[in-house]
């Protein structure tokens, strides 16, 4: 461009001037961070078209932001610089560069390739009969069309508010749109938990990735009444940074009284609080039960991170509904199946009678939900060591301690003198008993049939028919050895030992927890699977015994 094709003063003295060849880019922010800026690509091969606009814009700002000015001299420069930056608000684009249409040809890069729907590009031409507008605005994905001679000072100013003023709307709707479709995943994938414990922990990382805070968050419920002056009932379901320590702790007594304070704040007025540097969320459930969130944030959440909040907390409230109520249908089927399983193995024999089978009944049901607590620690800690991938998912974990609680409901099928034997059985009595294994199978079996998909039924018909084969093989019914055997089978078979060992029976005395443990790591590799015995010794210490 050259002194002719300046346009004249107008009538208002609007006028463009020359910089005289100096580049003073990084001078119209100061000390303004760039992040902050409105970044804007000039994409010219006349050195005079880049300083000339940086000085119009020199002391631009729209909504507090100054510009930072970028160059790029041909097409082919931009297209690095495109490659590199990808929050860059404004193209100012010549046509005729390197080529006669380099530029409408970097129109096309930037739309279809890259894929960049948002930046908002400003054709810029001193040849209009070389790139017709109509033709332009038409066939190329451009939001304005202007003749460098039409580009006065005002003009440049208006064009570029206009330009940030849409890129600012398009991405405040895409960010709506990311955090709508995040909030859909997080729900998805928090909905397909069935525990409480590990609902409430995804609820804090979920909330804390999509805001873009944390790590620090606690998840607070009442237990129980708190206003008023009693703070007893508030605990910690679930934790994140430094409050991961005090799940299921009392609220009041170990989190510090500052946090403490925001939190019953927010349950006395039910409303979520806003501050500086955090948070609380107030989640109530269509059933009246009362949650508190805790969000520590270095930065003031915009509006969108309170629109996006409102609707994510809507959308999981029924989720700890659900799931209380899931996991009361979990308690009372569990408690139903140990019932049952119990009465299978204890029917009173000929030397006990009802009084004391019901006097004892308690303590039979505890071992045997004891057994079903252990058999899910140890296939957890598989899952966590990533053992045996395709057969434990969540689906398994959900299962398997329904699954153990029934695998001796086979014993129904066995004479009660036999099951109340105090001494050694024959050789014929004990071929009796080890059939209850089969019979278990084929009982659970024929029920799961009943059922749709894979249920405890169908797990506790595997469990059932194999928790007494053998790693080498010489277990029974079937002397089944190594991967042969159902991995639930051999994880209740480690956890059946244990609870055997570890309490009196007729004929021996209780080995005790570091007896039952060191039996059971004898045996790895010959009656029990070393990889779940490894399970096994990694849970051991705090596994309920006796």
């Amino acid at each position: 461009m050259t002194n002719a094709d300046l346009p004249a003063p107008d009538d208002d003295g609007d006028d463009l001037f020359f910089l005289d060849e100096r580049d003073e880019a990084e001078s119209a922010a100061g000390t303004v961070e760039t992040v902050h800026r409105w970044k804007m690509l000039i994409v010219d091969d006349e050195p005079e078209v880049h300083s000339i606009t940086k000085l119009v814009l020199s002391d631009f700002a729209y909504k507090g932001r100054p510009a930072h000015f970028i160059s790029a001299h041909s097409a082919a420069e931009a297209r690095e610089i495109l490659a590199r930056e990808s929050d860059i608000a404004m193209i100012l684009l010549d046509v005729v560069m390197e080529t006669e249409d380099a530029g409408l040809t970097l129109v096309h890069h930037i739309r279809e390739e890259l894929k960049n729907r948002h930046v908002r590009i400003i054709l810029r031409t001193g040849q209009p009969g070389q790139a017709p507008e109509r033709a332009v605005i038409l066939d190329y994905d451009i939001n304005d069309y202007k003749a460098k001679t039409q580009l006065t000072a005002q003009q440049l100013f208006t064009t570029t508010v206009a330009a940030l003023r849409s890129y600012e709307d398009i991405m405040a709707i895409e960010a709506n749109r990311r955090g709508l479709e995040k909030i859909i995943e997080a729900s998805s994938s928090l909905f397909r938990a069935r525990s409480m414990k590990l609902f409430a922990a995804g609820v804090l990382t979920q909330l804390s990735g999509l805001l873009g805070v944390g790590p620090d968050a606690i998840l607070c419920v009442q237990r129980g009444p708190i206003l008023g002056g009693q703070s007893d009932g508030l605990y910690v379901l679930a934790g994140s940074g430094r409050f991961e320590a005090l799940i299921n702790e009392s609220a009041t007594e170990h989190v510090e009284p500052a946090v403490m304070g925001a939190v019953v704040a927010c349950l006395e007025s039910r409303n979520h609080h806003y501050s500086a540097d955090h948070c609380t969320l107030y989640i109530r459930t269509p059933n009246n039960r009362e949650n508190v969130v805790y969000l520590r944030s270095d930065r003031p959440l915009s509006d969108l991170d309170r629109e996006l909040i409102e609707v994510f907390c809507g959308k999981i409230s029924v989720g700890f509904d659900n799931l209380h109520l899931y996991e009361q249908l979990h308690r009372a089927q569990q408690g139903t199946l140990a019932v049952l399983a119990d009465l299978a193995e204890n029917r009173p024999g000929p030397v006990e009678d009802a009084a004391t089978a019901a006097t004892d009944g308690d303590s039979r049901v505890a071992r045997t939900l004891r057994i079903a607590t252990v058999a899910e620690r140890i296939a957890r800690q598989l899952h966590a060591a990533h053992r045996f991938p395709t057969d434990i998912d969540e689906s398994f974990l959900a299962i398997i301690g329904l699954a153990a609680v029934l695998h001796d409901v086979g014993n129904a099928s066995v004479d009660p003198a036999i099951l109340g034997k105090t001494g050694p059985l024959d050789a014929a009595e004990r071929a009796t008993m080890q059939r209850h294994t089969v019979a278990g199978g084929d009982l659970l079996d024929r029920a799961s049939r009943l059922t749709e998909g894979h249920t405890h039924l169908h797990l506790g018909a595997e469990v059932a028919r194999r928790h007494h084969e053998n790693w080498d093989g010489t277990g029974y019914p079937d002397g089944l050895a190594g991967p042969a055997i159902p991995v639930g089978a051999r994880i209740v078979a480690v956890a059946d030992a244990y609870d055997a060992m570890t309490r009196e029976r007729p004929y021996r005395a209780a080995l005790g927890h570091e007896g039952a443990v060191a039996e059971i790591r004898r045996q790895s590799g010959t009656r029990f699977d070393p990889v779940v015995v490894e399970a096994f010794l990694a849970v051991a210490p705090e596994l309920p015994a006796g």
